[in-house]
Parts: C-alpha cells; structure tokens; sequence
C-alpha cells in the first residue's frame, strides 16, 4: 500500500490504496490537464504537508479526523495525516463541493 516518496528530501511517506488509485485513474481520464499539478502538490506534501501553498486544513462532522489539501480551486484531495508516524494516506480526489457534503 505504501508508495514511493517523490524526492530525497521527502520527510512523509505517501499510503495509495487500490479505492484511491482507481479513483485517481478516472479523475485524471476526465483531468488530463491537472496532473503536472497534482505532481507537484505530492512532491510538496511529502516534504511539508503544513507548507502554506498546500492550503491543509481539517475537516470537521462526519469526515472529521480527515485533512484536505487544495489541488486548484475547484478540486481538492482529501487525505488523514499521522504526523507521529510521518505518514500520509491519500483517501479521496474530488470536486471541492464533493468534500464538504
């Protein structure tokens, strides 16, 4: 389940699970043109996912315990962070309506 981390400089271990990444291959079959993106918001999640560009911020009812960073405006990944652990799980890559519903 765990994935390669992006650079030597990596601090965090990426989790990608099999729900994750066939969701994944589907958003990016509608997306093709976010995915430069998206590999740079991975690369800087696995050096500081508290950087300020990534936009992380908790979520509360029923996702809470789960984070979510900004991927553009519009899309966001949602994802838990077990710091102690140094270990990010990605769960979900959606519309950002989708998260907060």
């Amino acid at each position: 389940m765990p994935c390669q981390t992006m650079t030597n400089d990596a601090l965090y271990t990426l989790a990608i699970g099999q729900r994750y990444q066939k969701q994944a291959k589907k958003f990016f079959r509608q997306h093709p043109d976010l995915r430069p993106a998206y590999d740079h918001l991975l690369a800087d999640l696995v050096i500081d996912p508290f950087a300020p560009v990534l936009k992380l911020h908790a979520l509360s009812g029923r996702l809470k315990g789960a984070w979510v960073v900004s991927l553009t405006f519009s899309y966001r990944i949602t994802l838990t962070l077990l710091v102690s652990e140094k270990e990010i799980t990605l769960l979900e890559i959606s519309d950002h309506d989708d998260v907060y519903r």
